[in-house]
């Protein structure tokens, strides 16, 4: 049987490997090896900036015109292809299938979004600022970005970048994770099917050599990423220091705090949904919850009661609610707090590790787990576990409660659980997040809103999408005009002065 190996895309057209370095893709419901992807030196990391660099000053000049009918065509494909590509998701990610085609469906929301750029790029005038001069601002495209995306969200994270990167006049090299890389490889290869031209979106496959590469590279300008903290933190130095514009965002450790006014089956029913989705493999994932008083145990009981009953199997399944974890490794990773947190004094009110699908037990599953009296010493609470598992901590009150989440040191999100709109005012402005729900467990914005964190779940000062996207992607220009009558011919070595 001969493996298929999923190749870079260059130029507008596929190019195939050449370092001989290859990774293996996986389907995680059965652990089976399903392809081979190249991995990138740094001659094929080269080569791709080059054609983005080479394909730069005719897009940069095309008209707003251009750049919106091949983003309108763009959608249009998206969308026909919505199935498509949400198969390639669950195939080599995992997620079930409804939760791919809401991936797909929210990275529309971007594309959409930078199909209307013209009213975004507008500039801003002052007339007659002085006698006969007129001030204009205006921005233009930072040059080439290069976009490092996640496993995690394999076709909306990218769709956060691009579209709007190359929506505002810039060539990309886009850099998907390695594990699970035939989504976005879909998505640049429909994109030149809409008319983008060769050179404007690429893509490589790689590594660490690869993305390294690309931080440190001259002729890149700008980088965009998502991922961990500790790379995050990484790519923020590197690339920062190399001159060039970065947003990082990295990882979380969100937590949803819960009054005892609350609508406790509403909150378990969040808690639940957002703690165990795409088996927890999400940076706006809740992985805290924090029960306050009176709430804490009606509250875990609830949550128990419906982590029980959860159906756990492959994400083409129709019956499944959650899938495998990407990897056996992280799986085991995962796997490992549970005991752990027992150790460390926790109680393990759910214990999914244990969890066999029968036909699939070479998969990498595992059910979900519920741990109850975490305290903040634990490792179930310090570390971003990144998977099925929902620790509950008890607070006497909403001061020590508030106290705890702002002492974390990530900023991501944060939700409130309330009927109180005094209580949730406060939390709104009290707490050290960046995106913030109430009575909202995953309280990710809108499109025309912008992503991102606080403290150590983002690095620089830009978020995704949103007229942030616009501003990382551009870059300020401001132009005095004036046209003198010959009668203002002469030296004039004073400092100007309007007038």
């Amino acid at each position: 049987m001969t493996t298929t190996t999923i190749e870079h895309w260059i130029g507008g057209r596929s190019a195939a490997g050449r370092s001989g370095r290859t990774a293996t893709v996986t389907d995680p419901a059965t652990g089976a090896e399903t392809a081979r992807v190249a991995l990138a030196d740094a001659a094929e990391v080269d080569a791709a900036v080059a054609a983005a660099k080479a394909a730069a000053p005719h897009w940069a000049a095309s008209s707003l015109a251009r750049r919106t009918a091949a983003l309108f065509a763009y959608r249009e494909l998206l969308h026909a292809h919505r199935d498509e590509i949400a198969r390639l998701i669950t195939a080599e990610h995992g997620k079930v299938r409804a939760d791919a085609l809401g991936e797909v469906a929210r990275g529309l929301e971007i594309v959409e979004l930078a199909c209307g750029i013209a009213q975004l790029l507008k500039g801003e005038t002052s007339t007659q600022v002085s006698e006969r001069v007129d001030v204009e601002a205006i921005r233009q495209p930072v040059g080439v970005v290069a976009a490092i995306t996640p496993f995690n969200f394999p076709a909306m994270v990218p769709l956060w970048m691009f579209p709007m990167a190359v929506a505002c006049g810039n060539t990309v090299v886009l850099k998907p994770s390695e594990k699970d890389p035939s989504a976005t490889l879909r998505l640049v290869r429909l994109a030149t099917e809409a008319g983008l031209p060769d050179g404007v979106l690429n893509l490589v496959n790689g590594d660490k050599p690869a993305v390294d590469r690309l931080l440190e590279h001259p002729d890149v300008d700008a980088v965009s990423f998502v991922g961990s903290t500790p790379v995050a933190r990484h790519v923020h130095r590197t690339a920062s220091a190399a001159g060039k514009r970065v947003q990082a965002l990295g990882g979380a450790k969100n937590h949803m705090l819960v009054l005892p006014d609350a609508d406790l089956d509403l909150a378990a029913d969040a808690a639940v949904s957002a703690a165990y989705g795409s088996a927890g493999e999400r940076c706006m994932a809740v992985s805290v919850v924090v029960a306050v008083g009176a709430a804490a145990d009606p509250l875990v009981e609830r949550i128990a009661e419906r982590a029980r009953k959860l159906t756990v199997g492959p994400g083409d399944d129709p019956a499944s609610e959650m899938g495998p974890l990407i990897t056996r490794e992280h799986r085991d990773r995962v796997a490992s707090y549970v005991p752990r947190a027992r150790e460390q004094g926790a109680t393990v009110v759910v214990d999914g590790t244990g969890l066999s699908v029968p036909g699939y037990e070479g998969g990498f599953f595992t059910g979900a787990s519920l741990l109850d009296r975490v305290t903040p010493g634990m490792d179930a609470y310090r570390d971003e576990i990144f998977g099925p598992v929902l620790s509950v901590v008890r607070a006497a009150d909403y001061t020590e409660a508030i106290d705890l989440i702002n002492a974390s040191p990530w900023g991501n999100g944060a939700a409130v659980f309330t009927r109180d709109g005094g209580a949730a005012r406060r939390f709104r402005l009290e707490v050290q997040a960046g995106m913030v729900g109430v009575n909202v467990p995953i309280p990710v914005p809108v499109g025309y809103h912008s992503f991102g964190g606080w403290k150590a779940s983002l690095f620089g000062e830009h978020h995704v999408y949103g007229n942030d996207s616009v501003h990382f992607y551009t870059r300020g220009k401001v132009v005095t005009t004036r046209w003198p009558d010959p009668a203002d011919a002469g030296v004039d070595l004073g400092f100007p002065a309007n007038g």
